[in-house]
């Protein structure tokens, strides 16, 4: 007769036939993850993360791609054109992200943001430009603001404070130049530097509603782009080289060659991204001394003044993944507050998690830079991230032709506007 089994054993074998269950209904699953930043320390970064996440995921197994910026464009018009799409990709803000809503590629994430404590990790003007519709379709990353950084020995020299308002950066600006000095240096080579002047002041002269129906398309035919401030934005634009405002031949040098001539101590003032502060150190500006300020309101303009122009990027969760759930755990892990540090420190790039930038791992005018942003009520998006690519073709240059004095600010918003005419037409 086999003796009966102890209580423990009984117990024991219990608890172990439950865990093989467990494991069991555990599927082993893929998570496809692609991204744009392949450099040494950025991949160390995604490379360590990834292995923390797979270490208290045991079932889960991430394939992590990275592509440097302007190919990862082509790529993903690629993938997205084939339908095998990654259920992690990286997407800028705006436009760029509401292209994948349309076409049905991107996950609504607004549940998502509201378990536990994941939304309030992000301020609202970091959220925001991820909104299309009524749903968030992004994962803040990164977090850029631009403001102007202006020489403190430069302003000292003509008596100039940071400006309340746009005629007061005028009147410092002529103030600068009857000195000898070049108020702005400027590299348009890259039009996208360009555009973020010209975004800042659409912001400012275009009704924010007038403005956000024109960027997607939903104004009608009649009115499409015809706002007058367009056309003044481009027009105060044209001014910065017109009177001596900007260095000469600023459509000839790029934005880095502008940024060390500024950095050098020859212009007073460089219209810079966030991220852009940490090349100050150890320059003839760091010991002039530099501050910033947002590039000031326009005194009865139609716009928002109130807007910084930049935007976040980041992550989307493709809305054909087989694995939602646990795309979403990883993206939860990735944007902690102690692995947004550890992003900022390995890349320099201010994360988008609230109290991830400290002095710690940034310069104090970053940190103080990034704190400025959290106090904004929203965000004036990139102009080429918040636009149709097509649009983005035409106005671009266009902002390079007015600059350089070859066409008029009337005759590049008339192109805009058809251009933007065939688009909407082709989207019905």
């Amino acid at each position: 007769m086999t003796p009966p089994m102890s209580s423990w054993l009984v117990a024991g074998l219990a608890t172990a036939i439950l865990a093989v269950g467990s494991a069991a209904a555990q599927e082993k699953v893929t998570l496809n993850f692609l991204h744009k930043w392949p450099e040494p320390d950025n991949a160390k970064y995604f490379q360590t993360v990834v292995k923390e996440f797979e270490a208290t995921h045991p079932n889960v197994t991430i394939r992590m791609e990275a592509v440097a910026d302007d190919p990862y464009k082509d790529k993903i018009r690629v993938i997205m054109s084939s339908g095998n799409v990654p259920d992690i990709f990286f997407s800028w803000s705006g436009e760029y992200v509401a292209q994948f809503v349309r076409a049905g590629r991107a996950l609504d994430l607004t549940a998502a943001f509201a378990e536990g404590d994941w939304q309030s990790r992000f301020s609202d003007a970091t959220l925001e430009p991820f909104r299309v519709g009524k749903g968030i379709y992004g994962v803040p990353m990164n977090l850029s603001g631009k403001f102007v950084a202006y020489n403190k020995a430069h302003f000292a020299k003509v008596g100039a404070q940071p400006p309340a308002d746009f005629d007061e950066l005028v009147a410092i600006m002529e103030k600068l130049k009857a000195a000898g000095i070049t108020p702005f240096a400027f590299g348009g080579q890259a039009p996208w530097a360009d555009a973020h002047y010209i975004g800042d002041f659409n912001a400012k002269l275009v009704p924010e509603a007038v403005r956000r129906a024109d960027y997607a398309l939903t104004s009608p035919d009649a009115e499409l782009f015809t706002h007058p401030g367009y056309v003044e934005a481009l027009a105060k634009f044209q001014d910065f080289a017109a009177r001596g405002w900007f260095n000469k031949g600023p459509n000839a040098i790029t934005n880095a060659i502008a940024r060390g001539s500024f950095t050098a101590g020859r212009e007073a003032m460089f219209f810079e991204e966030t991220l852009g502060f940490k090349q100050y150190q150890n320059s003839k500006l760091a010991a002039d001394g530099f501050g910033f300020f947002q590039m000031p309101p326009m005194k009865g303009a139609a716009g928002r003044q109130d807007l910084l122009t930049g935007a976040p990027d980041g992550f989307v969760v493709s809305a054909t993944s087989k694995a939602p759930k646990e795309a979403l755990e990883f993206l939860r892990f990735l944007t902690t507050k102690e692995n947004g540090a550890a992003w900022t420190k390995a890349s320099g790039r201010p994360s988008a998690v609230k109290g991830a930038v400290t002095t710690a791992n940034a310069l104090p005018e970053v940190v103080a830079g990034v704190e400025a942003i959290g106090r904004v009520p929203g965000m004036a998006i990139w102009l080429d991230t918040a636009v149709d690519s097509r649009i983005v073709g035409v106005w671009l240059p266009g902002m390079q032709a007015v600059l350089g004095g070859t066409e008029s600010p009337a005759q590049v918003m008339a192109k805009v506007r058809q251009t933007a005419l065939q688009v909407k037409s082709e989207r019905k």
